[in-house]
């Protein structure tokens, strides 16, 4: 079954290295947009509420969450995460100290993807 959210082989590396800088207790919050720059955003856990949000799933062990609208609009397309040198990354994300941004791609499930994941979580084609 297809991941609703996955993470480039750069990303992933990235993600490890601010794992040891930073510890494991960190969440990913896909923004929607204003002040932070639509970008995936890594915060250290407490710094941001995720009360009513999805849980996509995890890039290198940390949860990566959407808010519940804004799933509503993505939930057909897999998010695939990268990161980039300077970018246009949320200011408060982790990330920016180190002068890279995450950002967000996405890929439409192919029809077997999608009903392979409705199958498994049938509310998803409400």
């Amino acid at each position: 079954m297809a991941d609703k959210v996955v993470a480039t082989p750069a990303a992933l590396a990235f993600i490890e290295m601010l794992k040891v800088k930073h510890g494991p207790n960190m969440i990913f919050h896909q923004s929607g947009g204003c002040c932070d720059n639509s970008a995936a955003n890594l915060y250290m856990e407490g710094e941001v509420m995720v009360f009513n949000d999805v849980k996509l799933g995890e890039l290198g062990g940390i949860p990566f969450y959407i808010s519940a609208s804004q799933y509503e609009f993505w939930k057909r397309t897999q998010i695939i995460i990268d990161v980039v040198e300077g970018g246009l990354g949320g200011t408060f994300s982790i990330e920016a100290s180190e002068g890279k941004a995450f950002i967000a791609d996405s890929r439409l499930f192919s029809d077997a993807e999608w009903a392979d994941l409705v199958a498994a979580e049938p509310t998803l084609d409400n």
